[in-house]
């Protein structure tokens, strides 16, 4: 699927279509200053470009458009030199090129056209040229083709393979502009390793050494595990399955022994705990049905999550804010960033698959203590007025009270509820308090979906693993903790202040001196701060939609193409 051999084979033909010409290595420091390269005296090649002929090459060849500016500025700053040619030899840093071109995380069904038109090209000049020298416009034709290539693949690689409107997948954080002329210049300057000059977000290489492992474990065997007769698989019992629990946790790296022992001793224990941590389980050190579920999931389909996740970081910043509150909803947690470290986290409960957590990016602006809640529309209509119709005093028993237009407060009982069927003409608002469905702080990014971040009253849902029970809102298991943390250097909100504001019955508003950063993100693998690879279950199915696109129909091998 990922070979390459045949096609670096084609370049190595190329390259020795006559005698090269000597290659003086140039050493690049990780964080290359390239203009200093460029302002040497000495030249990259005995050819040059004239601008006109560069102007008739995109005049004719449309699909390099896009990037003709790009293009322009590039030969700009080489004074117009050739990038791609050492005398009239194709240097080594074409067949660097199509190593990133062929990689295996570029292996997917939207590349492939690409790779093919490359492919074809050096092949022809291959075929066209062989025991003779490439004319003037046969080397100007493959050196601009291998640049204009190069950003067209660049657009891909590091913007994403997915170009159609991110918001027909529901992502609603904006599609970041990568900057790759460092890049290419790193490149053609005969880097070898380029992934420090890649702008792509640290987590996308994290997730990249892990991609050859599920490649050579996905066309493994990889039969069905169960408990046969049991419920449960505890420390010290016994059994063949038990043995078979071993060898699956041995190749997914959490057993660190090499025995086939048939017990559930200390050190299997140690493994079911740490792949309990690693896939969102509670880590009991107990083997039970969910465990199960999730270590009979087949490498390939792993690898495909890797995929899919490693495209969603092609679409961020490569570097994010340093301070900053990520929410990731397949994790159900909330991570705080201080200076680029993670200060601390907690668990949360996002919105369920019928009423999903948007997933946008915006900055958290106000707090709010002993909040009131005014209930969307959408609740009154489908929960509250049928109770009303049923018994006018649900409202007091549920500290609500009923607000016209004008700001009074109206009677339920004075109210025909049953000449309204698909809303009323008031708002529903539930005063401050314990039973307050925003419990008693809220926190406030101002954004068109209505979505924010609170207490709760419903304690117990954090028990779940699988945490997805609210409206849309996100519910904060520790909000006395992020407020403190918010609100840590200000002097008058000492944490005594901030319980006696929550608990005050009187709403306060609170706005802080410096907006922070919220992203509401969605991630199904990712790797943790203790290097570990984590898997979360999709659970709005937005992973599927994309794997859609991404991998169907499946990807030519390219060493076979024709």
């Amino acid at each position: 699927m990922y070979r390459t051999c045949a096609f670096v084979g084609l370049l190595s033909g190329l390259i020795s279509c006559k005698e090269p010409a000597p290659v003086t290595e140039v050493a690049v420091d990780p964080v290359a200053e390239i203009n200093e390269v460029f302002e040497t005296e000495a030249l990259y090649s005995t050819h040059r470009l004239d601008s006109s002929l560069v102007e008739e090459f995109l005049s004719v060849h449309p699909e390099f458009q896009a990037d003709s500016t790009a293009i322009r500025a590039f030969y700009a700053r080489r004074d117009f030199q050739y990038a791609w040619f050492i005398g009239d030899t194709l240097a080594q840093s074409a067949v660097s090129f199509f190593d990133l071109v062929s990689s295996v995380d570029t292996n997917l069904r939207v590349a492939a056209d690409l790779r093919g038109e490359l492919y074809h090209t050096v092949r022809d000049l291959l075929d066209n040229g062989r025991g003779r020298e490439l004319g003037e416009a046969q080397r100007r034709d493959i050196e601009l083709r291998l640049t204009g290539s190069f950003y067209r693949f660049a657009e891909l690689k590091y913007g994403g393979f997915i170009r159609s409107d991110l918001k027909d997948l529901s992502w609603l954080i904006p599609r970041r502009k990568k900057d790759v002329d460092r890049l290419l210049d790193s490149l053609v300057t005969g880097r070898m390793d380029l992934s420090p000059v890649e702008p792509l977000h640290p987590q996308y290489k994290l997730l990249k050494d892990h991609l050859k492992r599920y490649y050579e474990m996905a066309d493994a065997e990889w039969p069905m595990l169960d408990l046969a007769d049991k419920r449960k698989w505890v420390l010290n019992d016994t059994g063949a399955g038990i043995a078979a629990l071993r060898h699956r946790l041995q190749l997914l790296g959490d057993v660190v022994d090499t025995t086939s022992s048939a017990r559930f001793d200390s050190v299997l224990y140690a493994g079911v705990v740490n792949f309990q941590l690693r896939h969102g389980l509670k880590p009991d050190g107990v083997v039970g049905k969910d465990f199960i579920k999730q270590v009979n999931i087949p490498p390939a389909e792993r690898l495909r999550t890797l995929l899919v996740n490693m495209e969603r970081l092609r679409w961020v910043a490569p570097e994010q804010p340093s301070d900053l509150l990520l929410v990731n909803i397949p994790e159900f947690r909330l991570h705080v960033y201080s200076a680029d470290t993670i200060t601390f986290s907690m668990d949360v409960v996002v919105g369920s698959t019928a009423t999903r957590t948007v997933i946008f990016s915006d900055s958290l602006s106000r707090i709010v203590f002993s909040p009131t809640w005014t209930v969307p529309t959408s609740i009154v209509r489908g929960e509250i007025l049928p109770a009303l119709k049923k018994n006018s005093g649900y409202l007091a028993r549920k500290n609500m009270e009923l607000v016209d237009a004008s700001g009074r407060v109206v009677p339920p009982g004075s109210v025909d509820w049953d000449k309204y069927t698909k809303g009323i003409p008031y708002a529903v608002r539930q005063k401050p308090g314990p039973s307050n469905s925003l419990g008693l702080v809220k926190f406030l990014f101002p954004n068109p979906y209505s979505i924010y971040m609170h207490d709760t009253p419903a304690k117990e849902k954090f028990q779940a693993d699988r945490r997805a029970f609210s409206h849309g809102c996100i519910r904060l298991s520790d909000p006395p903790g992020l407020a403190e943390y918010l609100l840590r250097n200000d002097s008058t909100w000492t944490p005594a202040a901030i319980r006696k504001a929550m608990n005050g019955g009187k709403e306060v508003n609170v706005n802080l001196q410096e907006k922070v950063p919220v992203v509401i993100g969605y991630f199904t693998a990712w790797v943790d701060r203790q290097g570990s690879l984590n898997f979360r279950d999709d659970v709005y199915g937005h992973d599927a939609r994309m794997a859609a696109e991404l991998f169907s129909p499946p990807v030519p091998d390219l060493a076979h193409a024709e």
